[in-house]
């Protein structure tokens, strides 16, 4: 190793002769694990409707039936929260709304939920453009599960990270440790060509003085750093420089000898005198901040009284949402959140100038989702039309229909429409039905053959499109319910008499006493618009 001549004063930057220490000079690319040293935030912009697909829009509906819509390779960036809620029912107080809904966990086992996930992945990843990234935000439940089902779908080799978000201060429990993360798994193609904006948070006192403790003539704070990283290269950032042979260590430089010379000559780079490596000279004053690892402390999850709280269960931090979407797109790119709740990545989205798409099964956080994007981005609800001109639109589709509409249309579509808003499927036949307008089929389970609907475990619907139901057409059910020998039925209408609810109590009291137990639940179109039907569920 060549030992260079000392300097007068060690502690000062060294520049070759007749080279001028310039507060802006840099090495000409970024040097990848140095603090300082990244992309820079690009200015936000109002993002300018998409010439591939329609942007600034929610979908309410299975995203699964939307996602296979969309065109291949047209969405920059996915963040998906699927929610998993494991065996437990719970209240969800919607703000403003003053609605009270009580959920029954449809995921009752990891397998269900994965079989409910997977083929929604796979959409997922066919939307994704090759360039694009994808984040999948989950708890303990079931992380080790989902990451197996992304490696499969999305590529082992092309997991980027496991970002840890500490979502709560302490958690008590009586036999293990207390669970206080959420986990991110952030996917990307391995050849590094997608979207990355180093993300960066300030210093604080304690670090600026214990790092950049040194001073130049000029009275500039600064440092030294490391300009190797552990790992042999064969390229240029493996090469051997001004007699020092980084492979030797079993190391590389952090740039290529190319951009070494050029720092050594812009004064970036201090020889010790005693011969040791060289280090990289980082000023204060030009540094970002501390880059962010994959590990995030600094988010705090929303508190009872924090101002952006809406009161849904499992509603992020906007900081959280704009920390990805910062750092995994640029203005104008398109964000795809498929499970977009209360909209924390739709209004993140349209505050850092990003065109968006927003898919929920749930009516009511597709309307409250609306009320955000109005108070909290001054957007306007309008048709596509005027969207195409106006930056500040958006529009909500395929929200559920109002009871006048569904008065008017065919039996036949009224059918289909309550089967469909329960979560069961259809009969694709209009006569000889056997009494049974729809299944619904437990999640995590299927008709074992597609081609009959008699096939494994589900539950039988029947609808009429009628004011009042009697007790004729319960009596009717019940004999569907014995014949069939199911345990729970469900019958939509628009009201039922006195004597049709006296009945179904009843039939439930007579089949308890016989051991069977069975249920005929009573719903009506009223109570599904306003989803209070899940209850019943």
């Amino acid at each position: 190793m060549a030992k260079k001549k000392p300097s007068k004063d060690a502690s000062q930057p060294r520049a070759a002769k007749g080279k001028k220490s310039k507060p802006d000079a840099a090495p000409s690319k970024s040097t990848e694990g140095q603090e300082g040293v990244g992309s820079e935030s690009r200015p936000t912009r109002p993002a300018r409707p998409s010439a591939l697909l329609d942007t600034r829009v929610v979908y309410c509906g299975d995203n699964l039936e939307q996602l296979a819509k969309l065109p291949e390779h047209c969405i920059d960036l996915i963040y998906i929260d699927p929610p998993f809620n494991s065996n437990r029912n719970y209240e969800v107080f919607w703000g403003e709304s003053k609605e009270k809904r009580s959920f029954d966990d449809r995921h009752a086992s990891t397998q269900a939920y994965i079989d409910y996930m997977r083929p929604r992945c796979v959409q997922l990843a066919r939307v994704l453009k090759p360039t694009g990234s994808f984040y999948y935000h989950c708890d303990w439940h079931a992380s080790h599960y989902v990451k197996v089902m992304l490696d499969q779908i999305l590529g082992e080799n092309n997991f980027q990270n496991e970002i840890v978000w500490k979502r709560t201060g302490t958690h008590s429990s009586a036999n293990r440790w207390g669970p206080v993360h959420d986990s991110i798994f952030f996917y990307a193609q391995l050849d590094g060509n997608h979207t990355w904006n180093r993300p960066y948070t300030e210093h604080d006192e304690k670090h600026l003085s214990r790092h950049y403790r040194l001073v130049d003539k000029d009275g500039r704070r600064y440092e030294h750093g490391e300009l190797t990283g552990p790992g042999t290269r064969n390229g240029r950032s493996g090469m051997p420089w001004r007699g020092f042979d980084v492979t030797k260590l079993g190391r590389h430089w952090t740039t290529t000898i190319d951009n070494l010379e050029e720092m050594f000559n812009a004064g970036r780079i201090y020889l010790p005198e005693d011969g040791s490596w060289p280090r990289v000279v980082r000023y204060m004053d030009e540094s970002k901040g501390k880059a962010i690892g994959d590990v995030w402390t600094d988010i705090p999850p929303l508190n009872m009284v924090a101002k952006e709280r809406l009161g849904y269960p499992t509603q992020k931090p906007l900081a959280l949402l704009e920390r990805i979407i910062n750092a995994s797109s640029n203005p104008n790119d398109i964000v795809l959140d498929a499970f977009c709740g209360c909209g924390t990545a739709l209004v993140a989205a349209q505050n850092l100038g990003r065109q968006w798409i927003g898919i929920d099964i749930s009516p009511t956080a597709c309307r409250v989702m609306a009320k955000r994007l109005r108070d909290v981005c001054s957007m306007r609800e309008s048709d596509a039309g005027h969207r195409a001109k106006d930056t500040k639109c958006f529009v909500v589709r395929d929200l559920p229909w109002t009871i006048e509409k569904l008065r008017a249309i065919p039996p036949f579509e009224f059918e289909n429409w309550a089967v469909i808003a329960l979560g069961g499927i259809p009969n694709k036949v209009q006569v000889g039905d056997m009494g049974i307008d729809g299944r619904i089929f437990p999640v995590g389970t299927k008709p074992s053959d597609a081609s009959s609907m008699f096939a494994g475990d589900w539950f039988p619907v029947q609808v009429k499109q009628m004011d009042k139901v009697g007790r004729p057409d319960i009596d009717a059910f019940e004999a569907v319910m014995e014949r069939e020998d199911r345990g729970r039925g469900f019958f939509v209408a628009f009201g039922f008499t006195s004597d049709a609810e006296a009945e179904a109590a009843a039939y439930f009291k007579r089949t308890r006493s016989t051991g069977t137990g069975r249920v005929i639940k009573l719903i009506t179109v009223q109570e599904i618009l306003d989803e209070q039907h899940v209850q019943k569920m």
